[in-house]
């Protein structure tokens, strides 16, 4: 029998113009499929020219200048709409959907479609819901007393996974689907028996557990910070009255 792992995985990634689900912008995103591990995978790539500045500091990790996206990025309401309409084909081809740290990769794309298509993500998946596979929050909870960081490269030297060209998006997809094939196999025992369906709902109690924790060590420390516990995907921002 062929294990979830084993079988086909899609993988979505974004690189922004900052960490602020509800301002910042999108500027390059990626869906990579693979239906076998080892597999060709194929690639869909965007590049958009998101009408505001980029920060410096958003420069200095992914290289996407004002410049470059201006001249070869697209604007921002069609290649939305694809890139929703691309999630909603995996979906509804029962690939599961890789996600590193989705909450903050889907919640910035909802934000952007009621940006700029005055809809929502949720409008595009209505028939074919989410089944996502976050590799941060699968290998926070299978292995949570292990030290340290882990972001998408200490997860790729945990589990010797190359990650060639990091915060390139479709690289960043590519090495988090990869992880989560190895976290597959690496705790096939208490895995094996899960459904991707299964995981979906897990994750969403194991993040908001992992969230509480870290709020916790937050009050501690006297850090001012609040740790959203939704997961995948944030709710929206109630209105002003």
């Amino acid at each position: 029998m062929t294990h979830w792992y084993d079988g086909p995985l899609a993988a979505f990634d974004t690189e922004t113009t900052g960490v602020d689900v509800e301002e910042d912008r999108i500027v390059s995103a990626a869906v990579v499929v693979q239906d076998s591990p080892g597999g060709r995978p194929r690639i869909t790539r965007w590049l958009v020219n998101p009408g505001v500045p980029v920060p410096p500091g958003a420069i200095e990790v992914h290289g996407l200048t004002d410049d470059h996206l201006q001249r070869n990025g697209r604007w921002p309401a069609p290649v939305m709409e694809e890139i929703a309409r691309s999630l909603a084909e995996q979906c509804a081809a029962g690939r599961p959907l890789v996600v590193m740290n989705a909450p903050f990769d889907l919640t910035l794309l909802d934000r952007e479609l009621k940006r700029h298509r005055a809809s929502s993500l949720s409008r595009y998946l209505d028939r074919s819901p989410l089944c996502v596979l976050d590799p941060r929050v699968l290998d926070k909870h299978l292995d949570r007393y292990r030290k340290g960081r882990r972001t998408l490269t200490d997860l790729c030297a945990q589990y010797e996974v190359v990650l060639d060209g990091a915060h390139d998006a479709a690289a960043d997809a590519l090495a988090a689907l990869e992880v989560v094939r190895a976290v597959g196999r690496r705790f096939n025992a208490r895995l094996e028996r899960l459904s991707p369906a299964e995981l979906h709902t897990l994750q969403a109690v194991w993040h908001a557990a992992q969230a509480r924790g870290l709020q916790a060590w937050f009050a501690r420390s006297g850090t001012p910070e609040t740790v959203d516990p939704a997961w995948p995907l944030r709710p929206g921002l109630a209105a002003a009255a």
